[in-house]
């Protein structure tokens, strides 16, 4: 499968915005985004005008590198939105928030959020005391999302509770003690704290 292997900062000043993609490094001032804000190359500083399409492109762009998927996958989570009820934007966004790999970052299980698929990835959580090693899985209101019992002895999970810890949106409970938490609600589209104008992206993928 394709996979992004250059700078992850690179990928921030493309999309003119912080995407969070290095954990901690983000909110200190080492974050490459507050040195150079600027587009990557030898012309970022000086590029055209963006278009209604580039700007369209550049927002999708911008959600599917914040979620770390790829093109194929991406589209898919659209075609499903759009056979949902309700607003095509406001569902897709909902599914996204809803994978597994996004939850465990939510939870503040993994520092970012291609830390978070890796956690999942290596069998390290449950769902409902089943383990789940799919990062795409989609958790549903009552699921009970937890650390293996295994795996909570492991250094990474023993030191959780003197880590920087992201805001717990309203839709989810975690205990740090046990590293374990619920899916209260489905997420509301307050509850995606990104600048998502997913309006634009509807727009590009209606064309």
């Amino acid at each position: 499968m394709a996979k992004y292997t250059g700078p992850d900062c690179k990928q921030c000043r493309r999309e003119g915005t912080k995407l969070f993609l290095k954990g901690t490094k983000c909110y200190t001032t080492k974050c490459t985004f507050e040195k150079r804000p600027l587009p990557p190359g030898q012309h970022g500083a000086g590029r055209k005008k963006v278009t209604e399409y580039g700007t369209q492109l550049r927002e999708k762009q911008k959600v599917k590198k914040l979620y770390g998927l790829l093109e194929r996958q991406f589209h898919l989570y659209y075609v499903e939105a759009d056979r949902m009820r309700g607003e095509t934007g406001k569902n897709m966004l909902q599914l996204l928030e809803r994978r597994l790999d996004n939850v465990v970052y939510r939870m503040s299980l993994g520092s970012s959020r291609s830390q978070s698929r890796q956690i999942v990835n290596h069998g390290h959580i449950t769902v409902n005391g089943k383990c789940v090693n799919i990062p795409s899985y989609s958790v549903k209101t009552g699921d009970i999302i937890a650390v293996k019992e295994s795996k909570k002895s492991k250094p990474y999970f023993r030191g959780h509770r003197d880590r920087p810890r992201t805001t717990l949106p309203k839709w989810l409970e975690f205990d740090p003690i046990s590293l374990g938490g619920k899916v209260i609600s489905l997420p509301e589209r307050e509850d995606v704290d990104m600048d998502i104008r997913e309006q634009l992206i509807v727009e590009l993928y209606s064309k």
